[in-house]
């Protein structure tokens, strides 16, 4: 598969062809610069999927705004009105604005398939995690400080 280069950003989505033409203006070797990229794959609610490239120095927010702004034309259907209620999941947790593909320990040149949804807040960190821990610290303190006669 080839890539191309998103004219309105300097971000690459799925295409043919013009990446060879990107690369080959540039003095790069196209296999290169694809070996420094992230691959993801997106999956809108309704089951649609697009591929893009990015940096692994790009972040949850970057993204949101590069996808905004290169809005795929069969998505056309379920845009947003601003990207900043577009949220990226990843391993079933939403990812912060600032956090970075590289951060998140993503091995370029491979596929990483996320979620985006709009949302206009995230939940709160760890809310259920620590639901979890204070009805298991509540039981057993409560059965530490208990006997039966």
């Amino acid at each position: 598969m080839v890539f191309s280069y998103t004219p309105k950003s300097d971000k690459l989505s799925v295409d043919h062809d013009l990446v060879v033409l990107v690369s080959v203006v540039n003095g790069l070797n196209p296999e290169d610069l694809l070996k420094t990229k992230i691959n993801l794959r997106l999956i809108l609610v309704s089951g649609k999927t697009k591929e893009f490239i990015f940096s692994p120095n790009d972040s949850a927010g970057d993204i949101a705004q590069a996808i905004f702004d290169n809005w795929p034309e069969d998505w056309a259907d379920e845009a947003v009105e601003k990207a900043e209620i577009l949220r990226l999941i990843y391993q079933g947790r939403f990812l912060h604005s600032n956090v970075t593909l590289g951060a998140l320990g993503l091995v370029p040149a491979r596929t990483t398939v996320m979620h985006l949804v709009p949302r206009e807040t995230l939940p709160e960190p760890n809310s259920q995690d620590q639901r979890q821990k204070s009805k298991g610290a509540s039981s057993s303190c409560c059965s530490a400080a208990c006997t039966i006669l």
